[in-house]
C-alpha cells in the first residue's frame, strides 16, 4: 500500500507539472495585454509604471524565465500575487475556498441521497412505473444544460414563488438550495443511471441467490451484500465528481454569484488575471489528483478482492 501511495503521489507531481506547462503556454501566449487590462478600461498607464508592473510580474523577462520563475515560486507554495488586487494569490484562494467547498459538500450530499437511492429503487422495482420515471428524469438532468436548469430554479423559486433567494449568500443556507441542486443536478442523474446498473447485474449474481436460498431476509440482502459491491463504481464517479466540485464549479457559482473559487476564475479570466488564473486551475488539478487517489485506497477496504500494490 505504502509504494503505492508514493507512485501515485510522484504521478501527481508529472500532471502538475504538465498541466503547468500548457496553461502557463495558452495563457502568455495569447494576444492581450493583462497589465493593461487588469488596470481597468479607459486607464492609461505611463510608460515608468508600466515598466515597474512588468518588472515586478517579471513579465520582462522572456516566457521560458517566466516559467521558471514561477516553478521556484510554486514549489515554495507561493501561488504569486493578483496583477488587478495586489494582493496574494493564496489569501484571495482561501478566502473563496471555504464558500466553493461549502457548496461542493452540500451538492455532494444532494447527489448521495437523490442519486443513489433513486438507483436502487429503480433497480429493486425495475420496469416499474418509478423505474420508468427515474430513467425518463435522469436523461431530462443529462440532456439540459447545467445553465438553463439554474435559470429555470431562480425563475420558479425565487422569481415567481419567491420560496428563495435568488443570488448571493446574505440569506444563510437558505441561498445554498438552489445553486447546490443545479450543481448536482447532472452527477445525480448519471449516480443514478449508475447505481441502477451496477445493482441490477450484482442481484443476478449467485452469491445474491445463494444469500437468499439461506432464508435472508430481502432487506439483510440488498443492504449486507448487494449494495457494497454494488457502491465501488459509484465511488469511483463521486470521487472524480467531487474534485471537480471542489476546484471550483464555474457555471453554477457565475449563475447564482456564489462568491467562490469558480467566480473569482470567471473574474480573472475576463481582466486576465494571469497568477489568479494559473493558482485557481492549479488548485483544481491538485484537488482532483489527490480525491482520485484517497477513492483509490478506499477501493482495498471496500472490496478485499482489490490490492492496490
Amino acid at each position: 500500500m505504502g509504494k503505492y501511495v508514493v507512485r501515485r503521489l510522484l504521478q501527481m507531481m508529472l500532471v502538475l507539472f504538465g498541466a503547468s506547462i500548457i496553461l502557463f503556454i495558452c495563457l502568455f501566449v495569447v494576444p492581450g495585454d493583462p497589465i493593461a487590462t487588469s488596470q481597468g478600461e479607459g486607464r492609461q498607464l505611463d510608460p515608468s509604471t508600466r515598466a515597474a508592473l512588468e518588472r515586478r510580474y517579471d513579465l520582462d523577462k522572456p516566457l521560458p524565465q517566466q516559467y521558471v520563475s514561477y516553478l521556484g515560486r510554486l514549489s515554495q507554495g507561493d501561488l504569486g500575487e493578483s496583477y488587478v488586487y495586489r494582493r496574494s494569490v493564496n489569501t484571495i484562494l482561501k478566502e473563496k475556498l471555504g464558500n466553493t467547498a461549502k457548496l461542493a459538500v452540500a451538492a455532494i450530499g444532494v447527489m448521495l441521497a437523490l442519486g443513489i437511492s433513486a438507483g436502487i429503487l429503480a433497480a429493486v422495482f425495475r420496469y416499474s412505473f418509478f423505474d420508468v420515471l427515474v430513467t425518463l428524469s435522469t436523461t431530462f438532468a443529462v440532456g439540459v444544460p447545467v445553465l438553463i436548469i439554474g435559470l429555470g430554479l431562480q425563475n420558479v423559486f425565487a422569481i415567481n414563488l419567491r420560496w428563495l433567494p435568488l443570488q448571493g449568500q446574505s440569506a444563510g443556507n437558505r441561498a445554498l438550495i438552489l445553486p447546490a441542486i443545479t450543481l448536482a443536478s447532472l452527477d445525480t442523474a448519471l449516480v443514478s443511471r449508475l447505481m441502477r446498473g451496477t445493482m441490477s447485474e450484482v442481484m443476478r449474481a449467485d452469491y445474491i441467490r445463494t444469500a437468499y436460498a439461506k432464508g435472508l431476509s430481502k432487506r439483510v440482502v440488498m443492504l449486507k451484500h448487494a449494495l457494497r459491491n454494488s457502491i465501488i463504481p459509484v465511488l469511483t464517479y463521486v470521487g472524480i465528481a467531487f474534485g471537480g466540485l471542489l476546484g471550483g464549479a464555474i457555471i453554477t457559482e457565475t449563475v447564482f454569484n456564489w462568491n467562490g473559487i469558480g467566480l473569482a476564475l470567471v473574474g480573472a479570466i475576463q481582466s486576465q488575471d494571469n497568477p489568479i488564473v494559473l493558482g485557481a486551475v492549479t488548485y483544481g488539478v491538485l484537488v482532483f489528483v489527490l480525491v482520485n487517489l484517497v477513492v483509490d485506497v478506499a477501493y482495498a477496504f471496500l472490496d478485499p478482492r482489490i490490492r492496490l500494490e
